[in-house]
């Protein structure tokens, strides 16, 4: 299936709310302060595919209906995200996102941190228009929750430990919390009970851990579609999971010496290439490519079980094989 066919798969039950939330979002991005408006617009343009909200919309239709509640929820979780993508690419020191200029590189870093902070606001002033503590809770848990995923990542990067458990331990307060947010917070603002909110946490968390993974394996090979260079991670001291299998299961010195240059940030290119390589030869993205599918039957076999409605189960579906098969 063609990535538009399965984007066209995973829209079509929520077709209209996707509108609305569209239109809500980018009226909340809207502002009279002309560098302000500038830096605003400029991330508009940038918007994406939108899969957390449509997660959230997915998962409320899922169990009952989509309400303002929903709608105001995902705008929130939706600006969160964003005012942790500014702050990252401040932090990461990244010229680009997404293939355009990052806010920090078009600007500057203190009008990043600034345009961060605004669109962080934003996301705390829609989601009290919930009027759900539950939901506000569980948005302010997952941006302490992101914040302490990018420390924990920059204090993994100084450790010498290259394990498998180091790494879940990041994604599971990064890309892995955000899709169970998502999940999660879709399924209560429609109603669900406990039970099913738990199932939603579950599926959603499982659907982050395989987004990371993809996103990682792309890391090995040309990216010129999203505008960074084959190696990217090491260059910035991210060992990820396809080099950590192979360095474990080699126990390859003179790649692990390189590895640990890599965490002390004194690697060269060529020795980047160099464990790039090794990985592809030593089976690492075969390995990343199979815990992925693992993670996949799981969340399938929890769609057949909780999720009744036809068109919402194939959207979901559709969603699952999309974060595996997409190409960038």
């Amino acid at each position: 299936m063609y990535v538009m066919d399965y984007l066209s798969t995973i829209r079509q039950p929520i077709a209209s709310e996707l509108n609305d939330f569209t239109e809500l979002f980018n009226r909340s991005l809207s502002h009279n302060n002309g560098l302000l408006q500038q830096a605003l617009d400029h991330i508009k343009q940038r918007a994406g595919k939108r899969m957390r909200p449509i997660l959230i919309l997915l998962m409320a239709k899922s169990v009952g209906e989509v309400s303002d509640v929903t709608l105001h929820a995902a705008v929130g979780l939706e600006l969160l995200h964003t005012a942790s993508l500014v702050h990252d690419d401040v932090v990461d020191e990244s010229a680009e996102r997404r293939g355009q200029a990052s806010v920090n590189k078009l600007f500057d870093n203190k009008v990043a941190v600034l345009v961060g902070d605004y669109i962080l606001s934003t996301a705390l002033l829609h989601v009290s228009y919930t009027h759900s503590e539950i939901i506000v809770r569980y948005l302010a848990e997952l941006g302490r929750t992101l914040s302490n995923g990018e420390i924990l990542q920059l204090s993994n990067i100084n450790s010498h430990n290259i394990s498998e458990d180091a790494y879940y331990q990041v994604i599971s307060q990064k890309t892995a919390a955000l899709f169970e947010a998502c999940a999660a917070i879709g399924a209560l603002s429609a109603g669900a009970p406990e039970e099913e909110i738990e199932n939603a946490k579950t599926f959603g968390r499982n659907l982050g851990i395989i987004f990371q993974i993809r996103d990682d394996i792309f890391d090995y090979y040309d990216q010129s579609k999203i505008g960074k260079p084959t190696g990217n991670d090491m260059a910035e001291g991210k060992l990820t999971l396809p080099v950590i299998y192979a360095l474990n299961s080699t126990h390859d010195e003179e790649m692990l010496k390189i590895a640990y240059k890599v965490k002390d940030g004194t690697v060269t290119k060529e020795e980047i290439d160099r464990l790039v390589v090794f990985t592809k030869n030593n089976g690492g993205i075969e390995y990343a490519e199979k815990r992925m599918w693992e993670l996949h039957a799981e969340a399938m076999a929890m769609l057949d079980l909780d999720v009744h409605d036809d068109d919402i189960k194939a959207s979901l579906k559709a969603y699952l094989d999309y974060v595996i098969e997409r190409d960038k």
